[in-house]
């Protein structure tokens, strides 16, 4: 794999690079990049909805347009953010929009694997090179780069928090449940790669059982968690001892079927640091969350975008930061060691932090995530954390 190695890389293409121009000869013309784009042109991202998780919106695109603003860019005349509010022919056509208004990169994050594998296809025709964002697309040719977290890393982070909390339950053999991500994220079969680890050792060990390993359509947008969770409880007899829930909206959904049938608190993961999600943990119903910076993962993308942008090369890019470069492979979807692997995607990933209400204020916090106001809200502020914090 490649590891903050990207300053040195950057010294020995500037070192070439004079050479090449020593030798070179006078023809006009921009010169293409590594990855084959002429230099110039506009920044496109194009986001999926704002139903999935409230990070699209609230996160991604601030972070998306400050790193793309730092560059010197102007939004409307050299970049432009959009939202497909989960329609997968809207970001179609913004995708067009984008190759129209002469592109040289779109950013990514795809409504889903199949439509967003015809972006790519439709834009790698034109010439305008695709950074898949946080959503791999396994179902088409690949972009020139994945970033996102190292998402089986976000669901081992889960089994490092959760674990020794079901462990320590007084009952013999914990019922666990895995609420996992739509299907048609392939975000979703990495996370469960991660969590799943321990889980399947825990079963086979006979140490746990699994109740149920289901995944939930759309990430559970329209509520569909939280019905797939009361049919859980339901077969189950209501004997579920923990949950490794994808995400905090899922954490959500299932908190509210366990609230109505009686059940908990027990242990339950989330992902995205939400404000929902750390008022959960404050209030007892929650067990941790996986913190991803998303400044560090628009800073990445960015980067790519400005090499291929400025026709530089994207294999020496860097950030403030922390990443490695890996791969991920474009027919599965699975990480790979290497991104020279056969068949890999370039995957730029980021390190996720798992929270607890022990190192909240350490992080989503201090990073300015998140603020004190925004969590210690409502019933909320009359936790022990929010006394001791506001």
């Amino acid at each position: 794999m490649w590891k903050r190695k990207a300053r040195i890389s950057i010294a020995l293409v500037a070192v070439f690079g004079l050479i090449a121009a020593a030798c070179g000869d006078d023809g006009g013309g921009d010169e293409p990049s590594a990855s084959g784009a002429a230099p110039g042109g506009s920044i496109w991202v194009l986001l999926p909805d704002s139903a999935t998780s409230p990070r699209w919106e609230g996160e991604d695109r601030p972070a998306l347009k400050a790193a793309l603003e730092a560059e010197g860019l102007v939004e409307g005349d050299d970049f432009t953010i959009v939202n497909a509010e989960g329609d997968a022919a809207t970001q179609q056509s913004q995708a067009e929009q984008a190759i129209a208004d002469g592109a040289a990169a779109i950013i990514l994050a795809s409504v889903d694997t199949a439509s967003g594998a015809t972006i790519i296809d439709t834009a790698e025709a034109e010439g305008v090179e695709v950074i898949e964002y946080d959503r791999f697309n396994t179902e088409g040719p690949g972009g020139i780069a994945y970033v996102s977290f190292d998402n089986v890393q976000v669901g081992r982070t889960m089994a490092d928090v959760l674990t020794p909390e079901i462990d320590a339950l007084p009952v013999d053999k914990p019922a666990i449940v895995m609420l996992n991500g739509g299907e048609e994220d392939n975000n979703s079969f990495l996370f469960r790669q991660g969590y799943a680890e321990t889980v399947d050792a825990k079963v086979e060990a006979g140490e746990w059982t699994l109740v149920a390993d289901q995944h939930v359509p759309g990430w559970g947008a329209n509520g569909e968690g939280q019905g797939i969770m009361e049919g859980i409880l339901v077969d189950a007899n209501n004997k579920v001892d923990a949950v490794f829930a994808a995400n905090d909206n899922l954490a959500q959904q299932a908190i509210n079927a366990l609230q109505a049938a009686g059940v908990g608190p027990i242990p339950i993961s989330g992902q995205d640091a939400s404000i929902a999600g750390m008022q959960n943990i404050l209030l007892g119903l929650q067990t941790m969350s996986v913190y991803k910076p998303v400044p560090a993962e628009a800073d990445v993308a960015v980067a790519i975008a400005m090499a291929v942008r400025n026709g530089e090369d994207v294999s020496a890019i860097t950030s403030e930061f922390e990443f490695e470069v890996i791969g991920i492979d474009m027919a599965t979807g699975e990480a790979l060691d290497s991104p020279d692997a056969e068949g890999a995607v370039p995957y730029y990933a980021t390190v996720p932090i798992g929270v607890t209400a022990d190192n909240m204020a350490e992080t989503v916090i201090a990073d300015g995530f998140l603020t004190i106001e925004e969590i210690c809200a409502g019933d909320v502020a009359e936790t022990d954390f929010c006394k001791a914090n506001a």
